[in-house]
Formats: C-alpha cells, structure tokens, sequence
C-alpha cells in the first residue's frame, strides 16, 4: 500500500553494513529498563555504521494512556538519533489486569508480523522480552524476512507470571511453557542476561553454542555524579533530609509494602525520609494504604518525565533495590543497580540470588533479606548514621560499574555477536 511506501528502502551493500530489525514492545519515551537497553545498544550499532529499525507500541507505559504527540495511528515514523522508530497499532491498557495486558502483548506480536513484509529488507532480527510474545513475534518475522533470528531475554516467562500467580489453569501455563521451549529451539542465537537465565534455558532444550549472557549495564555519559538539586529538595518536602528512594515499577513483584512498614518503624527518626517514585498495578492501592498509615516520612511521586530523572536522583541518599522474596528472583540482576552505582548512590538491596553477589563483589551497598522491613530499616539508618562506610560504598562502586558494565562495551560485544551469526 502507498502508506507504507515511505517506510521502504534496501540496504546500500557497503561491506560489512547491516539492517538490524528489532522487536521491543518498549522504547523511547518510555522510560523503563527494557526501553533504556533496546535504545542504548541500537544507538551505539548505528554509531558503528549499521542501520538500525526499531518496532514498537505507541509509547504509553504504565499510565495506560498514549505519550502526549503521540496518537495510536496504524504506524508512525520517526528518527531517534539515527534509528528508525516505527511506532505501531497499539491496544493501549494500563500495566495492571492480566487478561488486558496479555492482550496488549499479543495484540503487538500480531502488528508487527503484519507490518514486517513492508519494512526494509533486514539482515538480521532481534527480538526481546519481556514481553513474552514480543520475544515469540521475532520467530514469524525472521521468517518472513528471511533472515537469522536472535531472542533476547531479559526476563523468564512464563515464570515470572507464574510466580506471582497470575495465571493459574493448568492448560493455559502448559502451552505457554511449550512456546517458551519452541523459541528456545528455533532461535540462531540467544542473548540472556545473567548466568542463572542462560542455565535455565539449557535446562529447557536451548543449545549451549548458542547462548551467550550479555549483562546490563548503563549509559555512562548520561549517568554520572550530580550535585544535589535543593530547590528540588525544597519541593517535594525532603530538603535537609537522608532520602532513601525507590524509583521504578510499583508491580507485584516488588514488595513495596515492605517501604511503607519501613517508614513506620522508622517515624521517629526526623533524619531520614523514603521517596517512591513511579507507577503501576499497585501503586493505588500502596498510596491508599500509606494515607491509613498517616507517614510522616515517605512521598510518592508517581511516574515522572525523564528530564525529571537526574534532579529525583540528585536528591537520593540510598537507592532501594527490592523484590518478593521469590526463588525466580534469584535469577535476576535489576538494570537499577548499575544507573545507581554510576551516580555514586549506595545499594539496599533487597534481592538474592546474582546480583547480591555482584554488589557485595563491587562493594556498592548493604544486602537485606526480601521482605524483611526491620532489615530495610536498619540499612538505611546504618548508611545515614556511618559518613565513612556511605562513602566508601560511593567510591568502590562507582569504580566497579565503569570498570565491568559499560553499556557501550556491552554493545560492542553484541554487535560482534550479531555479526557472528549473519556469517554463520
């Protein structure tokens, strides 16, 4: 159809240049973990001298709502600094119900198979999940393209679903747990990002030739120490205060009523305030819960823009780093460890498994039991109370990031492997 005609051009042959097509149902605006990765790696390919188109939903994550300029056309096309952003058809749903977000996802799958045949011809695809049917749509388009198909996983499903007990029919977890090893089979080369996903998806048929963990790191360029913005501080009430800040996802899986009965042990202490910022499936029912505590000493701030990101961080003292004490989150490493460690914020970590070992390896922070809000409390009032220990923990991990996850080097070694296996 004409409408697509714009959208269509082929590759200029020049040694060594590729057409990378990406899956992601997340990018920029959006400004969450899966967005911030895609968008980084892609904006170092295409630095490289490769040309780089990106898919994915009309940006309107979690509030449920389109991005303001943004409308929820059959596509949209744009330029982010030198990638090709193609914007598609989005059933657009809040980030809460099951039902309307696993429509959300499939609803994408199926826009992106239709859209394939009119985009350039590419040289490779990439697709990555979450969400699990974003990762499945890479299969249908690689074919269609006629090209390899790399799957990227950034998180186990359907585990996670399972472990928080979204679904629980028997019938329907059986076929989602066959697909999962169908696109483990299928897939030319998978791209988890820790140790812990990569031996689960041996477990579960995938060949270990074509595995290779690719961390998650951060954009050092855009993360870096700041001084702390007081005007700022004044403004949302924490000026002259020791902030300890959970910024992100307010999901199931993050526990984040172990925050609230935190700042109740804690109301006394005139030192120290906790800051949540974000949005999600449990966000209204965690702020109806705190106004029924009546805290003296936590704000909410909901989802914020991202030029408002480095003057929320410049105002935290600690970064809380927390999720359910689940056996499935041993397997993850929080992209969140690393934007904090590059900005000299210690770590609470309220997470086992991976990443504990790699905070306690960088020196970053203090390690607590899941769920164990006394343990919370107590981090923080030890990082507020001991000058020394704060900025030890400042120095050693600021090293640490910029020595072992330095996205742009995390993006060389991709693009190196995608190349890998165009040739194979």
């Amino acid at each position: 159809p004409k409408r697509f005609q714009g959208m269509m051009h082929t590759t200029n042959g020049r040694h060594g240049e590729m057409h990378i097509l990406f899956l992601s149902h997340y990018f920029p605006p959006e400004v969450n973990a899966p967005a911030n990765r895609t968008y980084e790696h892609c904006r170092e390919w295409v630095k490289a001298g490769h040309r780089v188109t990106v898919v994915s939903c009309v940006p309107h994550h979690p509030m449920g709502k389109a991005y303001p300029g943004y409308r929820n056309r059959l596509y949209q096309v744009e330029d982010k600094d030198g990638i090709r952003a193609v914007k598609v058809l989005t059933y657009i749903t809040a980030n809460e119900g099951f039902l309307k977000r696993t429509f959300n996802y499939v609803f994408y799958m199926v826009m992106a198979i239709v859209v394939a045949p009119f985009l350039p011809k590419a040289d490779m695809v990439v697709s990555t999940s979450p969400q699990f049917f974003n990762g499945l749509a890479g299969y249908f388009v690689g074919r269609l393209k006629r090209c390899p198909w790399v799957l990227e996983i950034r998180d186990l499903w359907p585990e996670s679903i399972l472990a928080v007990g979204a679904i629980r029919n028997r019938r329907v977890i059986a076929a989602l747990e066959w697909i999962e090893r169908f696109v483990y089979r299928k897939a030319d080369h998978i791209v988890p990002v820790t140790n812990a996903f990569r031996s689960h998806i041996l477990a579960r048929g995938g060949a270990e030739d074509r595995i290779t963990v690719i961390r998650n790191g951060v954009d050092l360029s855009l993360f870096t120490p700041r001084p702390r913005d007081e005007d700022f501080a004044r403004q949302i009430g924490v000026h002259e205060r020791f902030v300890a800040a959970y910024v992100g996802t307010h999901g199931m899986a993050h526990g984040l009523d172990t925050v609230l009965d935190a700042a109740a042990l804690l109301r006394d202490d005139q030192r120290i305030v906790f800051l949540l910022v974000g949005d999600g499936a449990e966000r209204a029912r965690l702020e109806e819960r705190a106004r029924a505590m009546n805290l003296p000493n936590l704000v909410m701030l909901g989802q914020q823009p991202k030029d408002r990101m480095p003057a929320i961080w410049s105002v935290s003292d600690v970064s809380l780093v927390l999720l359910r004490r689940l056996d499935l989150f041993k397997t993850v490493i929080p992209s969140k460890i690393f934007e904090s460690m590059a900005m000299q914020r210690p770590i609470v970590l309220g997470v086992e498994g991976e990443v504990k070992e790699i905070i306690e390896e960088g020196g970053a922070g203090l390690c607590i039991e899941p769920e164990n809000a006394a343990e919370l409390a107590r981090a923080v009032q030890a990082l507020a109370a001991d000058q020394s220990m704060y900025r030890r923990m400042q120095e050693d991990g600021y090293r640490y990031v910029r020595e072992q996850f330095d996205r742009t080097v995390s993006a060389r070694r991709y693009l190196d492997l995608l190349q890998r296996t165009v040739n194979r």
